[in-house]
């Protein structure tokens, strides 16, 4: 059900228009954006909250506190790992996986929304062919559902989430999985995410990043000094823009 999904550009629905003469024309040396999706293209963190617990209580087992922090910097499968040998669970990692996924899907299919001023942004950078991606922890299918719903699925390249990779973001596997599909390099691409620890592991990996607020990050001050550029939201775009006109295209890597 997860894994890397690839769009074709064409149609209105059928692919990016950043994939086709990436920059000509504008004088922009951005060439591609890597985005997170929970929290940070869709307002959809608050499904996470409570899933550990709920999955669990399903299951008949009573959640120890602090739960919450123990698996918000897991991915979906490092959660299900976790889960499998602190509660002793008598399924696979597969199986949890399944499980977790059927607790939150209907809030992708029926309920999460996109930040506001997101979707003038990602139409901005179409507009200047710039090639966009998304690399998230959540499954694949449910990523589709909500772009699909919300009329967005037509900007992106690609999806790439940790199930597939096999890594969370506290690896840069998937930053590094996703750049080489945009055919793009760490000078002229740009990695948006609200998560600290994702942010540290991309900007370690040499990646510059758009750092966007999202209030279930409480380590705001440390997330503005490590991003290249923060964002406290997407409806005033000129910050981004004017940091996007600073960027010098330098030797790949």
């Amino acid at each position: 059900l997860c894994g890397i999904r690839h769009y074709e550009s064409g149609g209105s629905k059928g692919g990016c228009s950043g994939t086709e003469s990436k920059g000509k024309g504008t004088g922009l040396m951005l060439k591609g954006v890597i985005f997170d999706f929970d929290g940070t293209l869709f307002d959809s963190m608050f499904v996470w909250d409570a899933v550990g617990e709920t999955y669990l209580r399903s299951l008949g087992k009573e959640p120890e506190e602090g739960l919450r922090k123990a698996l918000k910097n897991m991915s979906l499968q490092q959660s299900a790992a976790y889960l499998q040998e602190h509660y002793q669970l008598k399924l696979s990692v597969e199986e949890i996986c399944a499980g977790i996924n059927r607790t939150v899907e209907s809030f992708y299919f029926r309920t999460v929304q996109p930040k506001p001023g997101i979707l003038e942004l990602l139409e901005e950078m179409k507009q200047r062919n710039i090639t966009m991606c998304i690399a998230t922890a959540t499954d694949g299918y449910q990523v589709e559902a909500a772009l699909a719903r919300c009329h967005m699925d037509h900007y992106f390249s690609g999806i790439f989430t940790c199930t597939e990779e096999g890594k969370g973001k506290d690896d840069p596997a998937i930053f590094r999985t996703a750049m080489a599909s945009l055919h793009t390099n760490r000078s002229n691409t740009i990695v948006f995410e609200d998560a600290h620890y994702a942010i540290i592991t991309a900007k370690e990996d040499g990646f510059m990043v758009a750092a966007v607020y999202d209030n279930k990050e409480k380590k705001q001050q440390e997330i503005r000094q490590m991003a290249d550029v923060y964002l406290p939201d997407f409806q005033d775009r000129t910050r981004f823009w004017k940091f996007a006109n600073t960027i010098r295209e330098e030797m790949p890597t």
